[in-house]
């Protein structure tokens, strides 16, 4: 019976140790699960594309020979004045859609 106690006497120590370990790594990941990703805050940040505003069917697009790439523009009105011509686009770009959120267009 001593022999046991012995040994859970001496377990014991380590247990605890382990259960705060285990609790501190449980804490680390929940907090590094609540930061928004990396794609979430590149979401938000104003930027300027330049290319030429170009009709894609019934829309009006942003084609960026230099990204190699086409965007599309929410804001239709804006660009109608610019059809065929060079720009410079100011405005959020949405990853996931490839819409850029219009706040100013102008001549290049």
């Amino acid at each position: 019976m001593e022999r046991i106690r012995t040994t859970m006497l001496r377990t014991l120590p380590a247990l605890v140790l382990t259960a705060t370990l285990v609790s501190l790594a449980m804490g680390a990941v929940a907090q590094e699960q609540s930061k928004p990703p990396q794609q979430e805050q590149q979401k938000s940040e104003t930027r300027t594309f330049t290319g030429k505003i170009v009709k894609a069917g019934d829309m009006l697009v942003l084609a960026a020979p230099t990204e190699k790439k086409t965007y599309q523009l929410d804001d239709q009105e804006k660009a109608q004045e610019f059809i065929n011509k060079n720009v410079k686009v100011t405005g959020i770009l949405d990853m996931a859609s490839g819409i850029i959120r219009v706040s100013a267009i102008e001549p290049a």
